[in-house]
């Protein structure tokens, strides 16, 4: 993940717009992270994935940590699968697609 100050990302906004095409861009301010820029590309599922990948690289999880923290994803994912009236069969016949 390439890293830029809030200053850097401000004079090369144009830079970091290309950058986070290709990675996240994590922009810090006075040494501590503030934000992460990432591409939607028109793509949730890759925009989830990225933003995943970062998640990761500023805080890694392991063990029992980890697995709880998937089990919170998966079901906060699913409850809103559940709210947008997607079922099991739709989700099964996304993935498959997308393979």
């Amino acid at each position: 993940m390439r890293t830029m100050t809030s200053l850097e990302a401000q004079n090369h906004f144009g830079e970091m717009i290309d950058t986070s095409q290709r990675e996240p861009v994590l922009i810090t301010r006075r040494g501590r992270p503030v934000s992460i820029v990432i591409s939607s590309n028109g793509d949730s599922s890759d925009s989830l994935f990225q933003y995943m990948k970062a998640v990761r690289e500023l805080a890694p999880l392991q063990g029992k940590e980890a697995s709880d923290a998937l089990a919170d994803v998966l079901s906060r994912m699913g409850a809103q699968a559940e709210i947008d009236g997607l079922t099991e069969a739709d989700i099964s016949k996304l993935i498959n697609d997308a393979e």
